[in-house]
């Protein structure tokens, strides 16, 4: 399978789909999912699933943003619709949102009338414009040791949010705006209008900017025994793991254990993720 650009999103087809994933990550690295989410997008495609990653520029107005990427993923469905790809029969519609991603699903299922299977939301968090200095610090910071580093210094949304620093006017300035809608608007959605009935939260055991429990104890409310919380090894950006290619030398060696120990390492936890994602949607898949 290779990635296909349709209508500004990014798509795997697999023969036979036996659902659609409409996938949404998280604000700095939403720009170009196929690269950054790649071997948890992959891997679920293998499975079966067509992957409909749309990506997105961060803004203050996050309605806005969740309109915009419904629209695209809706013109998606009706070009595959026009190719033949998706065929007669129904195709469940999950949604997949990691950190930012997972809001924009909210925001989809409170502000608009779309039929969805279920969602999955990793890392989610809603926190308010004036804290997003320091969220931006501690993301800066686990990404700094992590091969993405480049992938957000070329990122035109840091460069329009953080001209210079989070201490320059300009930057402090802007953090006294707040997104919208604001986290407590966000939740009230939620608790108002959220319809899609069945939903998993995941969280990670090394990731201090989660905020999915107040999210589990929201929609539990709403829907009693639809919402399982899960909470995996990992830390923020766990799902965003990369293939890291190890060259074996000629003679196999201590070195090349230790690498191979490390790739092992590295993958244990996206694993973890991806066997939960399929688990959930589909019971009596196979491991």
């Amino acid at each position: 399978m290779e990635w296909k650009e349709i209508s500004g999103n990014w798509v795997l087809i697999p023969p036979k789909p036996s659902g659609i994933i409409h996938f949404l990550g998280g604000a700095f690295v939403a720009t170009a999912p196929q690269i950054t989410y790649r071997l948890l997008l992959e891997a679920l495609a293998e499975k079966g699933y067509m992957i409909i990653a749309t990506p997105f520029i961060n803004t203050f107005d996050h309605n806005a943003i969740a309109k915009q990427v419904l629209l695209n993923f809706e013109r998606a469905l009706v070009r595959l619709e026009e190719r033949g790809i998706l065929g007669n029969g129904y195709i469940p519609i999950y949604g997949i949102g990691h950190s930012m991603g997972c809001k924009l699903h909210l925001l989809i299922g409170s502000n608009f009338d779309v039929e969805r299977a279920g969602n999955i939301l990793m890392s989610f968090n809603n926190f308010a414009a004036r804290e997003a200095v320091p969220l931006m610090e501690q993301f800066n910071a686990m990404f700094a040791k992590n091969q993405f580093a480049s992938i957000l210094a070329n990122n035109p949304l840091a460069n329009r949010i953080f001209p210079n620093s989070a201490t320059n006017a300009s930057a402090n300035s802007a953090f006294a705006l707040e997104f919208t809608p604001s986290p407590a608007q966000t939740n009230d959605l939620i608790r108002e209008y959220y319809h899609v009935r069945r939903n998993l939260l995941i969280r990670f055991s090394n990731d201090n900017i989660d905020q999915s429990l107040g999210l589990s104890n929201i929609l539990s409310e709403k829907f009693p025994e639809m919402n399982t919380l899960q909470v995996l090894a990992g830390n923020h950006i766990t799902p965003l793991g990369q293939d890291v290619k190890w060259q074996i030398g000629q003679d196999f060696n201590p070195l090349d254990a230790i690498g191979q120990w490390v790739r092992q390492e590295m993958y244990r936890d996206l694993n973890q993720v991806k066997r939960t994602i399929l688990l959930w949607l589909n019971p009596l898949s196979p491991p």
